[in-house]
This record gives C-alpha cells, sequence and structure tokens, in this order.
C-alpha cells in the first residue's frame, strides 16, 4: 500500500532546520551593532586625525571612548568569526579539516580580539 505524503512530511526527520537560527541571529545582532560602532569610529578618526601619540592616549582615556572601542573589537571580531565560520561550514566537507579550521578560526578571533582589548586598555590607561 502506498502512502501518500506532503512534501513537509517526507522532509521530516532528514535533519534539523533550525541548526543555523543562533548563528544566523548573531550575524544580524552584531551587523547591527556594528553600524553605530562604525559610525563612532570613523567621527573618531575624523577627530583624531594629526594627533599625535599623547592626544590618542587622551582620548583612550576616557571611559566612554574606551568603552565603545572595546565593543567594536568584540563585535567586529565576533562577527568576522561567526561569518568565516559559515563559509567553513558550507564549503569544507571533510570532518577533521572542518573541525580544525573552524578552532583555529575562533582561536585567531580571540587572540587578536584580546592582543586589541589590551592595547586599548594599557594606551588609555597606562596599565
Amino acid at each position: 500500500m502506498t502512502v501518500m505524503r506532503s512534501p513537509l512530511g517526507r522532509a521530516r526527520g532528514l535533519g534539523s532546520a533550525k541548526s543555523g537560527l543562533a548563528s544566523f541571529l548573531a550575524l544580524r545582532i552584531t551587523a547591527i551593532a556594528l553600524v553605530p560602532l562604525l559610525l563612532w569610529f570613523v567621527t573618531a578618526v575624523i577627530r583624531l586625525s594629526g594627533a599625535d601619540h599623547d592626544g590618542l592616549r587622551n582620548f583612550l582615556g576616557e571611559p566612554g571612548n574606551a568603552a565603545a572601542f572595546v565593543l567594536l573589537i568584540l563585535a567586529a571580531f565576533h562577527h568576522a568569526q561567526l561569518g568565516i565560520q559559515e563559509v567553513i561550514v558550507d564549503y569544507v566537507h571533510g570532518k577533521a579539516a572542518q573541525t580544525a579550521l573552524l578552532l583555529g578560526v575562533r582561536f585567531l578571533a580571540a587572540l587578536m580580539a584580546v592582543f586589541l582589548v589590551l592595547s586599548v586598555i594599557k594606551l588609555g590607561f597606562g596599565v
């Protein structure tokens, strides 16, 4: 006996339709967060054009500017890491290579973000 099933019925149980939702939302949220942060960054760069090292230290010594710069760094590296992760998952088919690349991307993004955040703290607050 043949059972008539809809396309949805045939697709059920063949994989999760919601596995990419968290990544999709994280990419969109970081993209939205980056818009005002990048606008702030562009205006800060324009304002600081021609400034010397002490001018940059004074600028980053203000807690609001340091916080905005740290937020920009964290959002940008998280957004980049998520985007590269999507490319790896979509185009690298070997499980071992995919795992190694995903770990490498996460490690490098975290390493660079930590380095830049510590640089902002050292420059701004002389720690």
